[in-house]
């Protein structure tokens, strides 16, 4: 930390994203005073959350849905008709909207690098300032924490290997034989875009599961209580995305008729030019591209946030947002809150109950 500058409040929001900004809305129609009663932080230099980060060719027509925040609509506000309007500048300008309409002051950027308990205060540290508070909303969401699967020989790939978060464009691929892993919606996306400027690979761990029909909000209830289920126990959370399949679009049935969509099982072994399985079969490749998925980032909660012995952490609470063994947390953005899909229910559960905890 430099210098001792030092804000005191009651509760902390770290993260404003869909949750982290959910529960500041409802933070402040519960009666808090922002900047008094409680302070939202943010590591990325301006409003959006994830969602600027995204690659350009992802558009409001190839995203599953975006989700209103509480209290101002995405489409009335924005007035947005075109499809192919890139979803990493709607959705940016759509959060710098509602800050300023909720009043929604945001410490940015700024980067929690620790939080740790001092008697019965919360501190959380950054490289500018140090922050206290009785209670903390943690909605750092999984963007900042991209898993790649450790398979021996990887350090030995002469080509490149990328996570989904670097992909930028399909262009960029254009004469290289690319490896696309991943079963999820992003990787069925970037494996489209990609396949049709140069040739691929499509490699998962498991046969990917495809749903007819359209992904409502009873499909969507259902796959967040499956990973709820799970959380409650302790067991580390599965993505919602793993339990909902993969929808049938029209894209998804022209990559089938282009023959994209001939997935193999997973290679066991990355070698100097590609990847090898098991039973000897060798594909070289220019580039592996791993759609894995993101975990969690948590790293900065690590000395306050009990842990069971599998990883994972009990939760608690109407929505399990609250942790079991420190009530004084709570995770929007964790489990089943950790897509758009529950991030709104969970910032409005985690606000209310931490104030009744708290006693406010």
């Amino acid at each position: 930390m430099v210098g001792n500058i030092r804000y005191k409040t009651r509760i902390a929001v770290i993260g404003a994203g869909q949750a982290g900004l959910s529960a500041a809305y409802h933070l402040k129609k519960q009666g808090l005073d922002i900047g008094r009663d409680f302070i939202v932080l943010d590591e990325a230099p301006q409003p959006g959350g994830a969602w600027q980060y995204r690659w350009p060719s992802l558009t409001l027509s190839t995203v599953n849905r975006i989700h209103d925040l509480p209290g101002m609509s995405f489409e009335q506000t924005l007035g947005v008709h075109d499809a192919e309007v890139r979803a990493n500048v709607a959705v940016p300008h759509y959060y710098d909207l509602y800050e300023k309409q909720f009043g929604i002051q945001v410490y940015r950027p700024l980067k929690v690098d620790k939080v740790y308990r001092h008697q019965e205060q919360f501190y959380i540290d950054s490289a500018t300032a140090l922050f206290s508070s009785s209670g903390i909303i943690n909605a750092t969401g999984t963007w900042e924490n991209p898993y790649v699967p450790e398979y021996p020989g990887a350090d030995l790939f002469r080509g490149t290997q990328l996570h989904t978060r670097d992909f930028k464009t399909a262009d960029a691929f254009k004469g290289k034989h690319v490896i696309v892993v991943g079963a999820g919606i992003s990787a069925i996306q970037l494996l489209d875009q990609i396949s049709k400027v140069t040739t691929t690979t499509w490699v998962t761990r498991r046969p990917p599961e495809f749903r007819e029909g359209p992904f409502d909000d009873v499909a969507g209830h259902n796959a967040v209580a499956m990973v709820e289920e799970r959380v409650r126990k302790g067991l580390p959370p599965l993505s919602v995305v793993s339990v909902t399949g993969l929808p049938l679009s029209p894209e998804v049935l022209d990559m089938k008729k282009r023959g994209v969509l001939n997935r193999l099982p997973m290679f066991s072994e990355i070698t100097r030019d590609g990847v090898k399985w098991e039973d000897g079969r060798e594909e070289k490749a220019d580039v592996i591209l791993w759609n894995t998925g993101f975990k969690s980032a948590l790293e900065h909660l690590k000395p306050v946030l009990p842990r069971e012995e599998n990883g994972g952490i009990i939760m608690a609470g109407r929505l399990a947002t609250m942790v079991a063994k420190e009530p004084r947390i709570h995770l929007a953005g964790y489990g089943p809150s950790a897509s758009t899909i529950g991030a709104n229910r969970a910032g409005a559960a985690a606000a209310r109950e931490l104030m009744n905890t708290l006693g406010i």
